[in-house]
């Protein structure tokens, strides 16, 4: 179900069609592709063998670390979590459950699968932080990206008053 990321493709496009917002399948296109290809260059370069067990899905042709269908579905979920707010958390109870499923048919060690979640979460955010997503994102969600008031609260930092000038008297 994860693999090279379709069913966040899939979502992406039911979404984009049903808000009539095509930039959310192209966004989360480049979230997906930039996590299948940063995972594939580190499997490359750490050259990880995969668990020895008995899988119970065909042994992929690839290294292990990191787990190629963890970073891509984090990396949506976060584009979607800022994307579309309405369906964060089941965003990333998916991509929680498809992470897991590489460790339940035996094809990834934990720490496969965690760095592939870090690394999702690693692409989506530095995507929402450089200009290339603002001009997807919804009016409160590209001020959240650029670093505005609405995204520090919305991100979970306390938003900074201007000093008072001491009171002279």
């Amino acid at each position: 179900m994860g693999t090279s990321g379709l069913v966040w493709l899939a979502i992406a496009l039911a979404l984009a069609l049903r808000w009539r917002r095509p930039s959310i399948f192209v966004l989360i296109a480049i979230a997906d592709g930039a996590a299948d290809l940063l995972a594939s260059l580190i499997k490359d370069a750490v050259a990880r063998p995969r668990p020895r067990l008995h899988t119970l899905v065909a042994l992929p042709h690839t290294h292990s670390f990191p787990s190629g269908h963890a970073a891509t579905s984090f990396a949506c979920a976060t584009m979607l979590a800022v994307l579309a707010p309405r369906v964060r958390i089941p965003a990333f109870v998916l991509a929680a459950a498809i992470a897991y499923s590489r460790l339940y048919v035996g094809v990834h060690y934990p720490l496969d699968v965690l760095a592939g979640a870090v690394l999702g979460v690693g692409v989506g955010c530095a995507l929402l932080w450089t200009g290339l997503l603002r001009t997807g994102l919804p009016r409160s969600a590209g001020r959240a990206a650029s670093g505005g008031a609405t995204g520090l609260r919305r991100f979970g930092r306390a938003r900074r008053r201007p000093r008072r000038a001491p009171r002279s008297g």
